[in-house]
């Protein structure tokens, strides 16, 4: 059974930096894609970014320069380092993982993903 166990979530003010963690358990770790989504109140669930199984990043415009997504493959846990954070981020920030690598070719930049954690939420007061 896979599991996805999100942490490193809380409040800080904006301009500060967070850096959120997730424990994958019961997954081929390297085989696959693996992504942070984040969710607000009332609004859509977006791709923040994505990290394929050679190391292939990706970004949603909004975070690019701000967040760093990378992994431990060793210690199967995903990381998102937050920088420079503004109130508008203010969201449940969930990890996420799936199996969309074949051939060698993967397609991980996708709305929907085939297992999410429960979620770690973040909040930027400005």
């Amino acid at each position: 059974q896979v599991q996805l166990v999100e942490s490193g979530g809380g409040s800080v003010q904006a301009g500060g930096s967070l850096r959120l963690s997730c424990t994958a358990s019961g997954y081929a770790y390297l085989r696959s894609c693996m992504a942070w989504f984040r969710q607000a109140p009332g609004k859509e669930r977006e791709a923040v970014a994505t990290i394929e199984r050679d190391g292939y990043t990706k970004y949603a415009d909004s975070v690019k320069g701000r967040f760093t997504v990378s992994e431990d493959s060793a210690k199967n846990s995903l990381f998102l380092q937050m920088a420079n954070l503004k109130p508008e981020e203010t969201a449940m920030y969930s990890c996420e993982a799936g199996r969309y690598c074949v051939s060698g070719r993967c397609s991980c930049w996708r709305q929907e993903y085939e297992y999410r954690g429960t979620g770690t939420q973040v909040t930027v007061s400005s």
